[in-house]
C-alpha cells in the first residue's frame, strides 16, 4: 500500500482522464450513486478553505477489466448511472474505492454544474466564525443571477494563470462601487488562500492498493471486501448500498436491471427505491427481512437473486399493478410505507394463482396503511407475517390481522384517527386519496399537483387574537396550529386553483360562492360542496362561525369515511 499527495487542481484533472497518471481515476460499479446535496457540497469547499483535513482517498491501482464509469461533471436530477459507462478494459486505471462523495463535489464544483448552475464564491467572506458556522460562502449559481461579490470559482483556480495579486485586482474591477481597504485586502486574501488550498498545496491524500505490482494481494473478491469495511464503519453507506455492491461485483448487469424496474415501477409519481427492491428479494427467498451483509457473503443470495431475478421483478410489478389497479393510492405523497408491499411481494412469488384471485389484499393495505402499522422497525413483523403466509399457504386476512396484533400493533381506524390527521402529516394524502377518489395524481405538470390547502386561511385565522392576561393586550392567538391545520380545515386542490389567480388566501365565503370544480359541469356548485364535504349553509363560512364550522365538517368526514370504520368493526368482531 502507497501513500500518495496531490493538490486538488491535479486530482480533479486526473478523473475521467486516462491519459492521467495511473490511468487516472474513475468510479467501480460497486459504488452507489452521488447523494451530497449542494449544502454539503459549499461546506466541503469550506472546510477545505479553512484547511481542515478532508479524510484520506482510498484508490485501487488494476487493469482488471472490471466495470466502471465516470465521474459526473452536469449533475441534473434523475440521472442514469448507465449513461457514464465506460468500456471494460485491461488499461491501468484507479478505481476509487473510498472518497467518492468528496471527490464527486470537487469535480462538479470546479469542472461542472449541480443542476445546471455552477459553483459561485463570495469573494468578501472569510470573516472567522465558529467551526460549526460557514465562514467562507460558496453556492451554487446561475449566471445572470451571481452579482459581485460572487465570482465564478472555477475562475480563480482553475482558469487562471496569473498571480493571485493580479486574479484579485481583475475581480475588484467588477465591483459596483469602490472598495474599502478592508475589503479590497479581504478580496486579495481570499484569492491567494483559494490558490494556495486548491493549486500549490498537496492537501489530498489517498492510499493506493496497487494491484498491477502486486496482484495476488488485491484480486477483485479482496477488493470488494476492502471497499465494504471501508465504507461499513459510519453512515457513508447504508447497509444496502454494501448489499448491491456485492451483487454488483457478480452481475454485471445490475446497475441497468434495477434503473429499469425502479423507472417501471415509479410511474405516477411513485418513490421506490433500491432499498425496498433488495429488502423485497432477501424476503422472497427467505432470508428474513433485515439487512445483513452476511447474507449476500454466503456465496448464495447474490447467486440466486441474479438467476430469480425475472421473476421477482415480475413479482414486484404485480404488486404495484394491485397496488395502482385496486385501491386509490396513485403517488408517494398517499404511501406512509411501503414496507407494507413486502410481505404481498413474498406472496405473489410463491403463490400466483392464489394472488390473482384474492380480495382481501385490498383491506389489508388500507387498514395497515392507514393505522400505520409498519411504522418504526417492523423487519421482525415482515418475517412473522410471511411465516404464516408460508403456514396457511395463503394469504389469509384473519390470520394476518392477528399475526399484527399478536405483536402488539394497533389497527384500530376510529373518527379520532382520522380526524387526527393534519396539514403535513405523512398520512393525510392517504386519506385524501381515498376521498377524492376521482383526483388526479399524475397531472401533466408537477406544478399542477395536489395541494392541501388551508379552507379558512392561515393569515385569516391568525388576525383573531384574545386578550393576554399579563398585558391586558389583545396579542394571544386564539387559534393554536393544531386547530389550524387539522384536517377538517383542509381541502384537496389542484396546484392551478391553489395558485395566485385561485383560491390563494381567499376566505370560504368568497371561494365557495363562486368555484367550480372543474371536472364538474357548469352551474354544480353543490356537487363541489359535496366533494369537499363542505357544509352547504353559507353561514359557517364566516370566520365567526368557524368552531361551528369544522363541528359541522367533522361529522360529514366521519360520514364519509363510515364504511371504513364499518369495515374495522366487522373485522374486529370476526376477529
Amino acid at each position: 500500500m502507497h501513500h500518495k499527495n496531490l493538490s486538488i487542481r491535479k486530482i480533479v484533472s486526473y478523473l475521467n482522464n486516462d491519459e492521467a497518471e495511473g490511468g487516472g481515476f474513475w468510479l467501480p460499479n460497486i459504488q452507489r450513486p452521488f447523494v451530497w446535496s449542494e449544502d454539503q457540497i459549499a461546506r466541503l469547499f469550506d472546510s477545505v478553505m479553512r484547511e481542515y483535513p478532508i479524510s484520506t482517498l482510498l484508490a485501487w491501482k488494476t487493469k482488471e477489466p472490471v466495470k466502471h464509469r465516470k465521474f459526473i461533471d452536469n449533475f441534473l436530477p434523475d440521472l442514469k448511472l448507465t449513461t457514464f459507462y465506460v468500456p471494460d478494459n485491461t488499461r491501468p486505471k484507479m478505481m476509487v474505492l473510498d472518497g467518492q462523495q468528496r471527490l464527486q463535489s470537487l469535480f462538479i464544483g470546479l469542472r461542472g454544474s449541480y443542476f445546471g448552475r455552477e459553483l459561485y464564491f463570495d469573494v468578501l467572506s472569510g470573516v472567522k466564525a465558529a467551526p460549526e458556522d460557514i465562514r467562507y460562502r460558496f453556492a451554487f449559481k446561475e449566471e445572470a443571477s451571481a452579482i459581485w461579490p460572487w465570482v465564478r470559482f472555477k475562475d480563480i483556480v482553475l482558469r487562471n494563470n496569473k498571480l493571485p495579486g493580479e486574479i484579485a485586482e481583475d475581480l475588484m474591477t467588477h465591483a459596483p462601487t469602490p472598495l474599502s481597504d478592508d475589503d479590497r485586502r479581504s478580496v486579495a486574501r481570499n484569492v491567494e488562500r483559494g490558490r494556495q488550498v486548491f493549486v500549490n498545496d498537496d492537501n489530498i491524500t489517498y492510499q493506493e492498493l496497487d494491484g498491477i505490482d502486486n496482484p495476488e494481494a488485491y484480486r477483485v473478491d479482496d477488493i470488494v471486501e476492502v471497499f465494504i469495511r471501508a465504507n461499513s464503519g459510519g453512515t457513508k453507506l447504508g447497509k444496502s448500498d454494501l448489499l448491491f455492491s456485492l451483487l454488483t461485483s457478480s452481475w454485471d448487469a445490475a446497475d441497468g436491471e434495477m434503473e429499469s424496474l425502479l423507472e417501471d415501477l415509479n410511474q405516477g409519481n411513485f418513490a421506490f427505491d433500491r432499498d425496498w427492491v433488495l429488502k423485497s428479494c432477501l424476503t422472497v427467498l427467505g432470508k428474513g427481512a433485515r439487512y445483513e451483509v452476511d447474507k449476500f457473503r454466503d456465496g448464495k443470495t447474490k447467486e440466486e437473486i441474479i438467476a430469480k431475478w425475472p421473476k421477482l421483478s415480475d413479482a414486484i410489478k404485480a404488486v404495484r399493478d394491485l397496488l395502482v389497479a385496486k385501491t386509490y393510492i396513485r403517488s408517494d405523497k398517499a404511501m406512509p410505507s411501503y414496507l407494507a408491499l413486502i410481505p404481498l411481494v413474498y406472496y405473489r412469488y410463491h403463490y400466483p394463482a392464489q394472488f390473482a384471485a384474492n380480495n382481501d389484499m385490498v383491506k389489508y393495505l388500507l387498514r395497515v396503511l392507514a393505522t400505520g402499522v409498519f411504522g418504526g422497525s417492523p423487519d421482525n413483523l415482515i418475517d412473522k407475517i410471511v411465516r404464516n403466509i408460508q403456514e396457511t399457504g395463503d394469504f389469509v386476512l384473519s390470520e394476518v390481522f392477528g399475526v399484527i396484533r399478536a405483536d402488539g400493533r394497533s389497527m384500530e381506524i376510529t373518527p379520532d384517527v382520522i380526524l387526527d390527521q393534519h396539514y403535513g402529516s405523512r398520512s393525510i394524502h392517504l386519506f385524501f386519496n381515498l376521498w377524492y377518489r376521482d383526483f388526479d395524481y399524475a397531472p401533466a405538470l408537477d406544478a399542477n399537483g395536489p395541494q392541501v390547502d388551508h379552507i379558512f386561511p392561515q393569515s385569516l385565522l391568525k388576525t383573531v387574537k384574545d386578550i393576554n392576561p399579563e398585558s391586558g393586550k389583545r396579542n394571544v392567538l386564539h387559534y393554536r396550529a393544531e386547530q389550524r391545520d387539522q384536517i377538517a380545515n383542509c381541502m384537496l386542490l389542484t396546484g392551478e386553483e391553489n395558485g395566485f389567480s385561485g383560491k390563494c388566501d381567499k376566505p370560504p365565503s368568497e371561494w365557495f360562492a363562486r368555484s367550480r370544480f372543474r371536472s364538474l359541469p357548469p352551474g354544480t356548485q353543490a356537487e363541489y360542496l359535496r366533494l369537499h364535504l363542505i357544509p352547504t349553509d353559507p353561514s359557517l363560512w364566516a370566520l365567526d362561525r368557524y368552531d361551528d364550522f369544522i363541528e359541522a365538517r367533522k361529522a360529514l368526514i366521519v360520514d364519509k369515511f363510515n364504511y371504513m370504520l364499518q369495515t374495522m368493526k366487522e373485522d374486529a368482531a370476526a376477529a
